[in-house]
């Protein structure tokens, strides 16, 4: 049995030819889920067009993939980073799969809207200008995923912003999907719960106050514990393949079990 989703070998195979030589673009993907996503892909034979602000551990996995795995600098929320992006997807395509992974989050007061800008600016319009810029390029057929959150239908005091704009993102997603769904590209989202990634760190919060707000968030999770960044990117892997080509504006909740508490 393969221990990716639980599926059988056979399943697994079928999987791993279906994969064999198409192109991926992940943006966000230096590090956390990004990163695991390009790890669980390029064993697949997927060749992945990365693109992150900074290189981040990517080195480590060029070093087996070599030219499989391609990074591009730049920053979803600068317009002349994303043309670059489309124009290296072109070179490199088409674009059978998408993840516009890019995201931040920051505590902030709820009222605070220079911050729900910022993060808007990278988790809601990044991610939807990414398409935008790459839709020229997509596949027929092609599979978009967009990374939401386990929090847009629960509260968190300070996280606020960083919640609506991935609230809002899952409207649009629900929208887009119907409108791609023509040109044969599916798009849904993958949502994760508390996950192991350098994006805590970011929060600006003290070591204390980190351990307190992860103790809160750990006894709603049925585990006990986090997930790993892996075990998200293994179910982006399912969607973007054909095992799941009926699933069409899903927002699919991979968190541990915290949204059932």
């Amino acid at each position: 049995m393969s221990l990716v989703l639980g599926i059988d070998d056979a399943q697994e195979n079928m999987m791993q030819t279906e994969f064999q030589d198409r192109l991926a673009v992940i943006t966000g993907a230096s590090s956390g889920i990004g990163l695991a996503l390009c790890a669980a892909l390029l064993p697949r034979g997927v060749k992945v067009l990365a693109m992150s602000r900074t290189v981040g551990e990517l080195p480590t996995l060029q070093q087996v993939y070599g030219e499989r795995l391609q990074w591009c600098a730049g920053d979803v929320t600068c317009e002349e980073d994303l043309q670059g992006l489309a124009r290296r997807a072109a070179a490199l395509g088409p674009v059978d799969y998408l993840v516009p992974g890019a995201g931040i989050a920051e505590m902030a007061d709820s009222l605070d809207m220079p911050a729900f800008q910022r993060q808007w600016a990278v988790n809601g319009a990044g991610a939807l200008n990414t398409l935008a810029a790459l839709r020229g390029e997509l596949a027929s057929p092609a599979s978009v995923v967009f990374v939401g959150s386990f929090l847009t239908g629960s509260t968190f005091p300070g996280l606020a912003a960083c919640i609506a704009s991935k609230a809002a993102l899952a409207a649009q997603a629900r929208t887009l999907a119907v409108e791609f769904a023509r040109f044969d590209v599916r798009i849904n989202l993958v949502s994760p719960g508390p996950t192991a990634t350098p994006m805590w760190d970011n929060l600006g919060l003290s070591d204390d106050e980190l351990d307190e707000v992860a103790d809160t968030l750990g006894k709603r999770l049925l585990p006990g514990h986090f997930l790993d960044a892996s075990a998200v990117a293994n179910v982006i892997v399912f969607q973007l393949s054909q095992g799941a080509r009926g699933v069409y504006g899903q927002d699919w909740k991979v968190d541990n079990g915290y949204t059932l508490g």
